[in-house]
């Protein structure tokens, strides 16, 4: 006699998320933040001010957030890769006179920007041997490098601005163009960081900066240079540090050994970690970073354009990073210095 089979019926299919949540994954939680901060803070800056959408102003703000922003994203690399570089703002400033100086004694704006990239190179050169054949802490020997290239950029230009390019095309154009309606240093900015999401996101080379930084030991057993990574690492930022100087020099017409470039150490490291770069290295994103820093930008600008002191910016800029690092640490769940668990 046989028994009765029961029927069985087919698992239920998980329950699909929604539209709004798939987005929001897409997107991410940290970036998904960051735009709510931007939008919120637009909304409250136009009510304020009724100048704010006005294009120019726009436009304005897009320029403005250029310098910072260029070192912003060379910060968030090297935050990245488990170090810092506090000679940022420094180096932008040598660059700045050295291109400045070379331009007026050659004429040739090429060469002036050239020379200015090369002095980037070589100084990012000798920060990350400094801290690999020291054995220094990057925090440190870039600190004491922010105050030598500082003060070699004050001694060849004697604390004086030098040379004038304000009637170079190249430099003009720097400072004043525009392409399909952007401004020239939009374009800079947006072609660097595109540059770098892809160098980190992309290549081999950006997934083991990743690596290192997160676990500098497992990189170490799993073959990856790591000595060669914090010296190319360096080396690109010496880069971008000299472009943002060559910058510095296209807006103001002259090279600036410390005019526009005091100062920059700290939007850089705020603006890495307002993007949510992990300041123990091994997370953050060029993405994130550039919202961070048009947030700063959108927040000086309405700060200004409501009449408040500049000098408060700094203020700003200060308690946002404390802000920034003080959620990064209660993300991590670590356990709080001084206090009980």
């Amino acid at each position: 006699m046989s028994t009765p089979t029961k029927e069985t019926s087919a698992p239920a299919a998980p329950p699909q998320p929604s539209a709004a949540r798939r987005v929001l994954t897409g997107i991410g939680v940290q970036n998904s933040s960051l735009i709510i901060t931007l939008i919120a803070l637009v909304i409250l800056l136009s009510v304020l001010n009724e100048n704010f959408f006005r294009t120019n102003n726009l436009l304005l703000i897009g320029s403005a957030i250029t310098i910072m922003g260029l070192l912003a994203l060379v910060q968030t690399l090297v935050i990245i890769l488990g170090a810092l570089d506090i000679s940022v703002g420094s180096m932008a400033g040598l660059a700045s006179v050295i291109s400045a100086m070379v331009f007026t004694s050659t004429g040739n704006a090429e060469v002036g920007i050239l020379a200015a990239v090369g002095v980037g190179i070589l100084c990012g050169l000798v920060n990350g041997m400094i801290i690999i054949f020291g054995r220094v802490n990057p925090v440190v020997a870039t600190l004491a490098m922010l105050a030598t290239y500082k003060g070699i950029a004050q001694v060849i230009s004697d604390g004086k601005a030098q040379g004038y390019t304000g009637g170079d095309d190249l430099f003009i154009f720097l400072a004043k163009g525009a392409i399909a309606g952007l401004p020239s240093l939009v374009w800079v900015f947006l072609i660097v960081a595109a540059l770098l999401h892809f160098l980190l996101k992309y290549t081999d080379i950006g997934r083991n900066v990743y690596a290192i930084g997160g676990n500098d030991t497992a990189a170490r057993l799993a073959g990856i240079n790591i000595n060669r990574y914090i010296i190319g690492v360096y080396a690109l930022v010496g880069v971008v540090a000299a472009i943002a100087g060559v910058l510095i020099t296209a807006r103001t017409g002259s090279g600036q050994p410390t005019s526009g470039s005091e100062g920059l150490e700290l939007q850089a490291v705020t603006g890495a970690a307002l993007g949510g770069t992990m300041l123990k290295g091994g997370r953050g994103s060029i993405i994130s970073t550039v919202l961070a820093v048009i947030i700063l930008g959108v927040l000086d600008n309405g700060m200004s354009g409501l009449g408040i002191n500049p000098f408060w910016q700094n203020v700003a800029h200060g308690a946002l990073l404390v802000i920034a690092v003080v959620l990064q640490q209660l993300r991590s769940g670590e356990r709080r210095v001084g206090l009980p668990e």
